[in-house]
């Protein structure tokens, strides 16, 4: 399957900079694309959850999607966030918008409405029979409230367009029964940046990364290590990037790699409520660990 080569290794989703007044900083935003592909990344993942889809206008993703596009100009591959808990809603918005630019759709597993195994099933049938593109499934039970079981997913593998999981359920046990019994194309990508080599050692193939984009060079090498068997090496890079892992997290995505993006002068660390700017005493210590870091 030529989507297997697309989307193997280290694909990073994008946060969406912002001014000091709230509005997209366009300019940041190239700066971290030309960042993401110097660093060897293998794709880029635009309006997920990192790039705070949920608090920008309609016509500001129009906008931040013709950026990508055009900065990017096709040196590596794109996927679309397209998901929500209104399947109608979401089969609509994957029918009339263009994406003719973008490899694949990211559809998160529905959220809020807390579904049924069935209702999940159900949902992902329907958009994976009406988008023109390959579907990744996306289960991050941490923001939706519901977990799509190894069982589900193993079901929804079977369906022509479906091709893998944004797995970032954080329970291993789960990983690892989707990779003993997924068919062979079935791509199962980490959300979790701590979890992301363990799951490529384990024979996934990769991850959607949010550090990635602060550290790309050093991250992509590590995931191409553990792609290539190289386990011993790459677990070597990994220790050192375990700290920034805690940091951008500890007070929440994407406020903390924001922060990183700040402290290595790629674009400010400004996000939109109902986030809020990471600590001082937080970015005090990602300052420190940015300068101290040599991968």
């Amino acid at each position: 399957m030529i989507m297997s080569n697309v989307l193997n290794g280290t694909g990073v989703a994008l946060i969406t900079p912002f001014q000091h007044d709230g509005t997209v900083d366009f300019n940041g935003l190239t700066t971290l694309i030309e960042h993401c592909i110097k660093g060897k990344v293998a794709y880029l993942v635009v309006l997920g959850t990192t790039g705070e889809t949920a608090t920008l206008t309609k016509e500001e993703k129009e906008q931040v999607i013709a950026h990508i596009v055009t900065v990017t100009n096709k040196r590596v591959p794109l996927v679309i966030g397209i998901g929500g808990n209104n399947t109608a809603q979401v089969i609509a918005e994957l029918q009339t918008k263009d994406l003719s630019d973008f490899s694949a759709v990211l559809s998160v597993c529905p959220m809020y409405n807390k579904p049924s195994q069935e209702g999940i099933f159900q949902h992902y049938k329907a958009i994976s029979e009406a988008s023109p593109l390959p579907i990744l499934l996306y289960n991050v039970p941490s923001r939706t409230a519901v977990n799509m079981t190894a069982s589900t997913t193993l079901r929804l593998a079977a369906l022509d367009n479906i091709i893998g999981i944004k797995e970032a359920v954080g329970d291993f046990s789960q990983v690892l029964a989707i990779l003993k019994d997924r068919p062979k194309d079935f791509l199962v990508i980490s959300g979790d940046d701590t979890l992301a080599l363990p799951l490529v050692a384990a024979g996934g193939n990769g991850v959607i990364s949010v550090v990635a984009q602060a550290f790309p060079q050093s991250y992509t090498a590590m995931i191409r290590l553990g792609l290539e068997g190289k386990t011993a090496k790459a677990f070597e890079s990994l220790y050192p990037l375990l700290t920034a892992f805690d940091y951008a997290f500890a007070e929440g995505n994407p406020s903390g790699i924001k922060s990183f993006l700040k402290a290595k002068g790629i674009c400010g660390d400004d996000v939109r409520l109902p986030l809020i700017s990471v600590s001082s005493g937080l970015a005090n210590e990602i300052n420190t660990f940015v300068h101290q870091y040599t991968a």
